[in-house]
Formats: C-alpha cells, structure tokens, sequence
C-alpha cells in the first residue's frame, strides 16, 4: 500500500512532467462520479450522475476561460470549471446525448429502454427541466445507445440491441424507422453516416449498415476476430478495439474489409463496459483515443498500422487521473481509480476532457513530441 510521502513524490513528478507535455491542464472535482461527458457548445459540457440509491445531478458545466485565450501563457482570471445550468433525474443517467443545434438532451438510466428529453434551460432560467419522455422497447432491457441529430426536428436513434433499434422524433414520441432484424447483440455505438444511413455497432464486433430507405436488411460485416469489441466510426473510418487489444480499421462505406490492424497496450477491461471509450479524433487526422481500460487515456496514430497486426504505442497518454488521485480514493473505489469515460473537443485539435470513478474531471490539451505534428 502507498503511503503519503510515496504518493506526493509521484505527484510532485508528474506535475513537473506535465509542464513539458501540456499546453493546458485543468482538474474539477465533481460530487458523485460522471460516465457521461457531452458537447453542449465549444466551451461547455453536459455531465451527470449515476447513482441508484439517490437523486442524480445533471450538471452543464463551462470550461476554464484559460483554455481558449488567444495566448495561452497570458494571464487570464478564469481558471476553473463554472456551473451554468443545474437539475436533477430520480434515477442514474448511464447515456446522455446532446441535440446538435437545440438546448435538448436525452438520458437514459442503463436499467430500462426508456428515454428523457431535458431542456438545458437558458435565458432567466438557469434550471435543467425534463419535458417528455420517449418509451423503448417493450420488453428491452436497459444498456441504450444513441445519436442524435436536428433534421429539421430533433430526432434521436436508439436501442439496446441490434434488432430493436428506431429513430424517433422527439417532439411527438412518434416512430420514423424501426429496424427490421433478428439480431440480438448488444449494441456498443450508434452512429449516423447520412439522412438515411446508420450504422449499428455490436458488442460481438459485429457492424450493420442500415439503409432507412429501403426495406432490405442491413448489410452485415462481421467481427475480425471472436472477443467483445467497441466501435467508432467517422468520416476518417470505422475503428474496432477488442478486450484482447486487438485494433482493426475500415472504411465505413465498406467495414467488412479490415484496412489495417494493430496491438494496442490497452491492459485489460475495467469493471463497466460502458466505462470503455474508443473515439476518433474530429480535428487531428488519423487519430483515435482509447480508455476504460485503466487509470489513462491513450491516443494512437493509426497512419502507421498495416495490414499484419503489430504493437503499437501511443503517441501520447494522459496518466493524470490516476497519479492525481490519493490512495484514500483508490481504497474507496476497491481498487485503482479507472476511466468512465472522455470525450474529444469538436474543434481543438490536441483537447480533450476526462472523467473517473473518483469524479475527477480533466481537460487537457496535450502537446505531441514525437514529430511536431
């Protein structure tokens, strides 16, 4: 067990350590744990609770001013995280998704197939409401997915599984599409490739490609391997990530043909699998970042993976989590403090935020030594 004279040698390290691989590196203390982080705007985020014994903070945060000076070695008097907008759900929020253009989110508590649309308020109102709510699956259980989207009413895909996915429009609970197919995978990620074509992630490794246009099944493109696998998908391709560490990319107009693979140094799968995030990065070519594995997020740059799988090392890990937190936190968590999860920002390139068990949240915008990219 580390003591305290351990624990601050570790600390005062990593701080001089992160003077040279950070442009900006900000810590918030949440009261209760986030598994969710959601894009509101460029500058402020959505996070929430997942407690099931008691009331769950949904909580829109602004970030630090300092992160978006002009001059980032300036003096600017902001510093710290600000609290917008506030409210609270009577049960855990286990998937939040923000409807790009609107002051709408949608959460779902991980133990049913239900939804709750929420307005983030704004103007006078600084309170976060809930102002309807859409059923799932008769039957489903909990685990949802979703994406969302304005086209040109807010409308959200979900389902739990691969076969009980719809698209409803939020405004009137009606249903535009459900999906038509007998698989009964867990869904890992939902992600919308145009106005009529989505793809369905399974936890199998599997991947549907729906057409909503026609009433053709979904194009099915299997799993490289046989292991749990969580997805991403985006414009620069489709990565899979397995419980092994095995990484396959495609293309997402094509993602039964493998382009090329790689070992990533991930470790072994925390205690949640909603907990692992794989995700592309919007603003800096050929990046992916991975978590949910350990106390770190890991960023690869998949230009140099081929079609043989080699081991590859990130090009950079944010290890800020686990060395921030005392060992009381680990003890509490049973264990070292893990990743719930992180999400990249839509436009800085290098900036991301980070959440753990221990509900730290981080942003952090990281410098890459490797080639000056």
């Amino acid at each position: 067990m580390m003591d305290e004279s351990e624990y601050d040698d570790i600390l005062d390290d990593w701080f001089i350590e992160s003077l040279k691989t950070y442009r900006d590196l900000h810590v918030y203390q949440l009261e209760f744990p986030t598994r969710v982080i959601e894009w509101t705007s460029g500058k402020t985020i959505c996070v929430a609770s997942y407690n099931k014994s008691t009331k769950n903070e949904i909580l829109e945060l602004s970030l630090p001013r300092k992160l978006f000076a002009e001059e980032k070695k300036g003096l600017c008097a902001e510093r710290d995280f600000k609290v917008l907008h506030g409210g609270f759900s009577s049960g855990p929020v286990s998937v939040l998704k923000h409807v790009p253009g609107t002051r709408l989110i949608v959460t779902n508590d991980g133990l049913t197939s239900d939804l709750q649309v929420w307005n983030l308020g704004g103007g006078e109102s600084d309170v976060i409401a809930k102002v309807a709510s859409v059923q799932g699956g008769e039957g489903t259980p909990g685990g949802v997915k979703m994406a969302a989207r304005l086209s040109p009413q807010p409308e959200v895909l979900h389902g739990c599984r691969g076969g009980d996915v719809r698209l409803t429009r939020l405004s009137t609970g009606q249903t535009l599409y459900q999906l038509a197919s007998a698989c009964e995978e867990r869904l890992t990620r939902l992600h919308l490739l145009s106005d009529a074509v989505f793809l369905a992630a399974c936890a199998n490794g599997d991947v549907l490609t729906v057409d909503t246009r026609t009433s053709s099944p979904p194009q099915l493109a299997p799993a490289p391997d046989s292991d749990v696998w969580w997805t991403d998908a985006s414009g620069s391709g489709l990565v899979r990530v397995s419980a092994s560490g095995q990484a396959a990319l495609s293309d997402p107009r094509n993602p039964a043909g493998v382009v090329s693979r790689a070992r990533v140094a991930a470790g072994t799968p925390c205690r949640h699998p909603d907990d692992v995030t794989v995700s592309w990065a919007p603003a800096l070519d050929d990046a992916i970042s991975l978590s949910g594995f350990s106390s770190t997020v890991q960023i690869y740059d998949t230009s140099s993976w081929g079609s043989e799988p080699r081991d590859a090392n990130p090009l950079f890990e944010h290890r800020g989590h686990g060395v921030c937190s005392p060992p009381s936190s680990a003890e509490a968590e049973g264990g070292a403090v893990a990743l719930t999860g992180h999400v990249w920002h839509p436009k800085e390139s290098r900036t991301l935020v980070s959440a753990a068990t221990d509900a730290s949240l981080h942003v952090w915008d990281w410098i890459d030594q490797s080639d000056g990219r």
